[in-house]
């Protein structure tokens, strides 16, 4: 039996956790998934923002129509858009196991890893022990268990396949309205696909602030075909290919006829094949491993970073996590703690969507006294030139000490804009102080911020918390 000093598993965040710092440690990496590095790089965040440019780019005769130029979209290379992004990625994914397996510290397990004691694991036929073991196995598409799906396996997909389709669906329906669905509804829309979203309640983006939401619906509405309050009741195969998508909404059904279906009703953790509790390792609701604020498990030496761990299935907060964890395994007797107040996040759609900190409907909710304004971008020189009148940037601040409670954007740039708002919130700056504390480029976007941040100065009472 092999042992190590320290154990991860999962080839994602649960990788960059191990640079020249632990030159001096005898490493093992486990993976099971033949595709090494993790979602992110593989079939995420990466590849489908590759997707989303070109898209981008698709529906942009739209709007060049209304400032005058006449740009025409006649067609879409899918094959050579596809091959183009995952002839990179495929790239780097090969070369990071290359890299790792040519490591002299570092030993790559591929197969599943299983507990059989709290620092024990079993990897197929063989078993190794580990003085530290992090836990960063992430999470996979949830499938949904309906009528006919297996028999039309070919032409329902999700998130981790349907980027690599041979060819584009000329007619593709997509069940949920989360923000998956929402970025696949414009990539492929915007290349050229009929689309369809079919979604359970009634409105898309559901835990965005509602105002955010609701403009959102409407303005992809323009573009994608939006069936709310419906859930999917089956689908049949009706030959040559069509498929007959069925769904239910209050005893009513109604058919949609489809090349392909994207199921994108959200994600579940990758825990059910650890055998968490041959280890002792405590679980929350749906297989969530119960971590501290320093990423521990409720098993000393066992660690774990992520989806499958973490309140916030995003990228950027399993990469803040890894670190936490690679700072207390290499000073033990200095530990931190990884900050979840302000964790913001972003929907690469047609618009764009970011936000940050709470909801209006949260503070409601929560009693809090709050003052909100929304700017438009149609009222700052920017928003002129772009002749945008559907887009805003709406602030929610404390009337008292004028902190920032949340901020949420719709339109262009808005996850780039919403950079110095994560920053003000972070660092306890105030709204007067991020409004009048810098210069703001003239005319350049982000002075739709700044006027928020203005406005939000002008408003006189706090907003009624009974509405």
């Amino acid at each position: 039996m092999q042992h190590f000093d320290l154990a991860v598993i999962g080839s994602g965040s649960g990788n960059s956790l191990i640079d020249e710092r632990f030159a001096d440690w005898n490493v093992a990496l486990i993976e099971r998934d033949p595709v090494f590095g993790g979602t992110c790089i593989n079939r995420g965040c990466i590849p489908t923002k590759m997707f989303v440019v070109p898209a981008d780019f698709g529906v942009s005769p739209a709007e060049a129509e209304r400032l005058g130029v006449d740009l025409r979209f006649v067609g879409a290379d899918w094959a050579a858009i596809r091959d183009r992004i995952f002839g990179r990625i495929d790239a780097i994914s090969a070369g990071g196991l290359d890299w790792r397996e040519r490591s002299d510290n570092v030993t790559v397990f591929h197969g599943e890893a299983t507990f059989t004691g709290p620092h024990t694991l079993r990897i197929g036929e063989e078993e190794i022990t580990a003085d530290q073991i992090v836990i960063a196995t992430g999470s996979r598409p949830r499938r949904l268990e309906v009528p006919g799906l297996e028999d039309v396996a070919g032409k329902v997909f999700t998130s981790d396949d349907i980027m690599r389709v041979d060819e584009r669906p000329q007619r593709l329906v997509i069940i949920g309205g989360g923000y998956i669905g929402a970025e696949f509804a414009h990539i492929f829309s915007g290349l050229g696909s009929d689309v369809t979203m079919i979604n359970r309640s009634d409105v898309l983006l559901r835990h965005h602030d509602r105002e955010i939401a609701d403009q959102f619906q409407k303005q992809l509405a323009g573009r994608v075909r939006l069936r709310l309050n419906q859930s999917l009741s089956a689908v049949e195969n009706e030959g040559d290919g069509v498929l007959v998508v069925t769904t239910d909404r209050n005893g009513v059904e109604y058919e949609y006829f489809a090349d392909a279906v994207l199921v994108a009703i959200g994600r579940e953790r990758n825990s059910e094949a650890l055998n968490l509790e041959a280890a002792g390792i405590d679980t929350g609701e749906h297989g969530q491993i119960r971590v501290d604020a320093q990423q521990r498990t409720s098993v000393e030496g066992v660690w774990a970073i992520g989806d499958v761990s973490s309140d916030y299935l995003l990228k950027h907060v399993a990469n803040a996590e890894a670190r936490t964890v690679q700072h207390n395994l290499l000073h033990p007797d200095d530990m931190v703690e990884t900050d979840h107040r302000y964790v913001p996040n972003a929907v690469f759609s047609n618009p764009q969507v970011a936000a940050v900190g709470a909801t209006e409907e949260q503070l409601r909710e929560w009693g809090i006294p709050y003052v909100a304004y929304s700017q438009r971008y149609a009222d700052v020189a920017y928003g002129w030139a772009l002749e945008d009148e559907s887009h805003f940037v709406k602030l929610l601040a404390a009337p008292g000490s004028w902190h920032l409670l949340g901020a949420h954007i719709i339109g262009p740039q808005a996850s780039t804009l919403i950079q110095p708002l994560i920053q003000a919130m972070s660092f306890g700056q105030t709204v007067p102080d991020l409004a009048r504390g810098q210069y703001w480029i003239h005319p350049a976007l982000p002075e739709v911020v700044e006027n928020a941040l203005l406005g939000l100065l002008e408003v006189k009472q706090p907003a009624e918390l009974s509405r």
